[in-house]
Parts: C-alpha cells; structure tokens; sequence
C-alpha cells in the first residue's frame, strides 16, 4: 500500500509572518534553526516573508495540512547552481503538535519531487547538527545518503558542532518515489 502525501506546499504569502514570528521564537525551534539568539521583530519576519516571496532565484513554500489547510511550516529549494544542476531543501517545522508525524517528509517528498523532476535538478545536499535524530531520519526516509561529517563547523547554542552531510541524487529518490501516492 503506498503512503498518502497529508500535505500539500503553497506559495507563501505576506500573513504568513505573524506565525513565522511565533514559531522563531521557540526555544526548541531556534535550537536547529539558527543556533544563537536572534531578536526579530514582526515587521522584520514581515519583510524577510515580502523577500522570499519576490526572490525568483530561490522556491519558498509554507507547509499545509490537506485536510484543515493549517499552515504547519515552511520549506524552501535554495541554492539552485544550474550549471551542477544542484540545490538544498531545507525546511521547518513550526508547529510542534505536528512533529514526529511524518509531515516533514511528506513535504519533503514534494519538494524533491519538484525538485528533479520538474526543475531538473541532480543533487540535492543537506546538513544537519550531529544528534538532530528526526532530520536524520526523515532525510534518510527520502534516500538521502551520509557523506561524512563537517566537524565543529558550525555554532550553536554557545558552542562549536558537528554536522553531517548528506545528499540525494535524482536517482536515489526515484527508488523511492514508488511508494507515495500523491
């Protein structure tokens, strides 16, 4: 039985920064997303929604539940090189009702399903802060491969860390591709 995609990505708009700004104030939410404390004022998550939502080199999405069109996070294709034919995904979740529910993944299948077959994108590379178990494992759910580990490359929350990298290429998701439903 293939799994059911229960998301679907939208393109963002400019309301969507008042729950941007909620979510980027949680403790455990800023712990993955940017590692140090970051003072944002709602105007400024407003402008940085109005330059993701203008910007044509980069795909900015939010994340909605199919079946209530709650908006439960946001996931982006950045980094495009089309001359390598590369790029990376990253996204969050802000809701945290929904964690471990396997709507990252979900989202993240549609974004790689855009991704190479509708952009024509080779590779998709991913880092991830070494003991973030859930991103581990979802990227690895949508045939990401470890690659090895950046070490102390990055910092967060008052220290230096590893993190690991990991890539997709086009022909390790379409191995995988078979068993959604979408």
């Amino acid at each position: 039985m293939k799994k059911q995609i229960r998301v679907y990505l939208r393109a963002l708009e400019i309301d969507d920064h008042i729950k941007i700004h909620q979510w980027r104030q949680d403790e455990e939410i800023k712990k993955y997303f940017s590692g140090i404390p970051l003072f944002s004022s709602t105007l400024n998550e407003k402008s940085w929604v109005e330059s993701k939502i203008f910007d044509k080199n980069n795909v900015s999405c939010a994340i909605c539940l199919k079946e209530t069109n709650e908006f439960i996070g946001c996931i982006f294709l950045n980094d495009i090189d089309y001359h390598n034919r590369a790029g990376h995904i990253p996204i969050f979740m802000g809701e945290k009702m929904h964690w471990g529910k396997g709507y990252a993944t979900d989202a993240r299948v549609l974004m790689l399903k855009y991704a190479f077959i509708d952009r024509g994108l080779e590779r998709i590379w991913a880092r991830v802060i070494e003991g973030n178990e859930g991103a581990l494992k979802m990227l690895e759910k949508t045939g990401y491969k470890k690659e090895g580990i950046l070490r102390k490359s990055r910092y967060n929350q008052g220290e230096f860390v590893n993190e690991i990298s990991l890539g997709v290429l086009k022909q390790d998701f379409l191995e995988i591709i078979d068993e959604y439903e979408f």
